[in-house]
């Protein structure tokens, strides 16, 4: 076997492996552990209820954004996907978990949403299975369980995914609320993510800073009655790429 490095893939491939050592149990087999926390879909995850997210909704309540393509990363049981179709949205939801997938395909079919669903690495997925380029890219929940070499991969696949004029939206623990406050360097030396990291509102400004901020704020507190989800420990973001 080659171990030799000469392509940022070998670096990033190299962490990947280095990480899938330590003792945090998200990185040494990501797929297998999400399918051990979807398998049973009665548990009370907040996040396994059928209703979309009230920033989502918000955002095309005011027109902010309308219907066009979209890809939903990290699309667990196919909550967000599942109103993006019904909105008039074409979808692609890519998740790593084959649970998730199939708890998602089985929502669309019961409420007859037509969603492209691909279970596999999004990173590995980009320019492929999913081909953009997408008007909108969502994320509600993915971005705070990478590792942080794998915002070079997260940048890459918007850089190579979303449309001009498109719009990034995203929601990750916000910190000193929830998720882990490490800077990068110790999340190193720890070998691990403790269930997610948090982000201040100033480090995802720095990190999406080739895109234009349109809203960043903390998620509402939805109630059990609300029809939509939101959890006040998430920051809510959405980015719109220049048109060059």
């Amino acid at each position: 076997m080659d171990r030799n490095i000469r392509t940022v893939d070998d670096v990033l491939r190299l962490l990947d492996g280095l990480f899938a050592q330590g003792a945090d149990r998200w990185t040494r087999d990501a797929a297998a552990w999400w399918d051990g926390f979807y398998a049973d879909r009665s548990r009370q995850v907040p996040f396994f209820v059928a209703k979309p997210d009230e920033n989502l909704v918000s955002y095309l309540a005011r027109g902010v954004i309308g219907p066009g393509r979209a890809l939903d990363v990290g699309c667990g049981p196919g909550r967000n996907a599942l109103h993006l179709a019904s909105e008039g949205f074409a979808v692609d939801a890519v998740d790593l978990s084959p649970a998730a997938i199939a708890w998602a395909r089985d929502r669309a079919r019961d409420v007859g949403a037509e969603v492209r669903f691909h279970c596999g690495d999004a990173f590995a997925l980009a320019g492929a299975e999913l081909d953009g380029p997408y008007d909108l890219i969502y994320d509600s929940g993915c971005f705070h369980h990478l590792p942080p070499h794998r915002r070079i991969s997260y940048l890459a696949l918007v850089d190579r995914l979303l449309a001009p004029h498109g719009h990034l939206a995203l929601s990750c623990f916000a910190a000193g609320a929830m998720g882990c406050e490490l800077d990068d360097a110790e999340v190193y030396r720890q070998a691990g993510l403790h269930g997610g990291l948090a982000y201040t509102p100033e480090s995802l400004r720095g990190i999406f800073s080739d895109l234009t901020e349109v809203e960043l704020r903390r998620m509402h507190d939805e109630p059990p009655e609300s029809p939509h989800f939101g959890e006040p420990f998430l920051w809510t973001a959405l980015f719109r790429r220049p048109a060059h």
